[in-house]
């Protein structure tokens, strides 16, 4: 690999550790936090008013579910990051699929819903973006063929 293609997999390492740390992040405090803060923590371009209100145990436990989704998809992107900065084609395509396609649905469901602020829901939707295209661009040129 040249250097220009190392330096590439280096950067989309590090947008990898971001992204996995702020859903590690959103994750425990998703977890970490009622319903009621849960769903305004989410949808934090929703009035927290509008959300405010006695859910039922079970919304607790589905988004207890996703909190522990994010907890351990930001984990395996992180990890993924360390394996991308030693030029692993395995680690440029898993941590693809996980962490970018977790970040389609929300894409679709969250921001073009209007439900989320830039920073940091789509904010994180570019970084993903950003790895995935920087990765995949050395892989598809030469690195599978090394």
């Amino acid at each position: 690999m040249t250097s220009n293609q190392i330096n590439l997999l280096k950067a989309s390492a590090v947008l990898w550790v971001i992204w996995g740390l702020v859903h590690m992040f959103a994750g425990i405090m998703t977890i970490s936090q009622d319903a009621a803060g849960s769903v305004a923590g989410i949808a934090d371009a929703v009035d927290p008013a509008l959300l405010a209100f006695d859910y039922h145990p079970a919304v607790g436990a589905v988004l207890n579910q996703h909190g522990f989704n994010l907890l351990w998809i930001g984990a395996f992107t992180v990890v993924g990051a360390v394996y991308i900065w030693r030029a692993s084609a395995t680690a440029i395509w898993m941590t693809a699929i996980v962490g970018w396609v977790t970040d389609v649905g929300y894409f679709i469901f969250m921001d073009l819903g209007g439900f989320v602020h830039f920073v940091p829901g789509t904010a994180m939707t570019i970084i993903s973006s950003a790895a995935v295209v920087l990765s995949l661009w050395v892989y598809f040129t030469g690195m599978r063929k090394a």
